[in-house]
């Protein structure tokens, strides 16, 4: 197994028994410093972006430990999102990163990114709403948009070089930074209410219980106390207002007469 540098991170089921590689933190940014990309352009077409999309999504999945097909993370996950298809067009396809922070994030082109270590601590129901929320903001274009404002402000801050519109590839140093940006990225009030509704929606149309999107809120609730001493703070950080969220959709699905799951209410 190659030694990875251990970065600053951002963002408990055991892999395998046996020869498993240690679990390492999420890699936000590689020491690596690249050539500084003269400009030629500064702006940025769909077709552009959306190959800049697919190399950040391969540069993540390279540089962060993915869990096997057969690892047991993969199989939960692979049966929790059964009959998630498409987002408003967008194919999704999901992965878990054997890392111990605690997250999940959704790109532009679909790719759903579940860190283990979160799925160590959320019920199925929590990680559904979870992914469900992820997912109303790249249906929602949000994720677009915000991936075109990191590109044009960090990682290409000095400009598109390109050739016969061909974009250039990006350094690791450049896809760090354009990581970072999109980290610290913060959606309006709005745009989490309007995704908090569309996976509310969207789970609901997949034959899943909507009640995963409150439940969620609950648990990030319940864990919210140790945000400061855990690596939850950044996960909490861009998801705020969290009571008046789960509020709403609790009512929601009392409302439209939707039971609680029974382990949650055993819970």
């Amino acid at each position: 197994m190659k030694n990875q540098k251990v970065m600053k991170a951002v963002f408990l089921l055991v892999c395998l028994v046996l020869a498993v590689p240690s679990m390492a933190q999420f890699n936000l940014k590689k020491a690596i410093s690249g050539a500084t990309k003269m400009a030629k352009a500064v702006t940025l077409t769909d077709e552009q972006m959306t190959e800049y999309v697919k190399e950040y999504i391969a540069w993540m999945d390279e540089h962060n430990q993915v869990c096997a097909d057969d690892n047991p993370y993969t199989i939960r996950l692979k049966k929790l999102t059964e009959g998630l298809g498409d987002a408003d067009g967008i194919p999704l396809n999901f992965k878990v990163y054997y890392v111990t922070d605690v997250n999940a994030f959704a790109c532009a082109d679909g790719s759903v990114r579940v860190f283990s270590s979160l799925m160590d601590i959320m019920s199925d129901e929590e990680l559904l709403g979870v992914i469900g929320h992820e997912i109303g903001h790249v249906a929602h274009r949000d994720s677009k948009k915000d991936f075109r404002t990191a590109l044009l402000t960090s990682a290409l801050k000095d400009g598109i070089s390109s050739q016969g519109g061909k974009v250039a590839a990006l350094t690791d140093s450049q896809l760090g930074d354009l990581t970072e940006a999109l980290v610290n990225a913060r959606y309006s009030q709005k745009q989490e209410c309007d995704a908090d509704d569309y996976g509310y929606e969207f789970l609901k149309k997949a034959g899943k219980n909507p009640w995963a999107m409150a439940l969620s809120f609950q648990k990030l609730k319940e864990l919210q106390g140790d945000a400061k001493t855990s690596k939850l703070n950044q996960l909490f950080s861009t998801h705020p207002d969290l009571d008046l969220r789960i509020e709403r959709m609790e009512e929601r699905a009392t409302g439209e007469g939707i039971e609680k799951p029974v382990a949650a209410v055993a819970e």
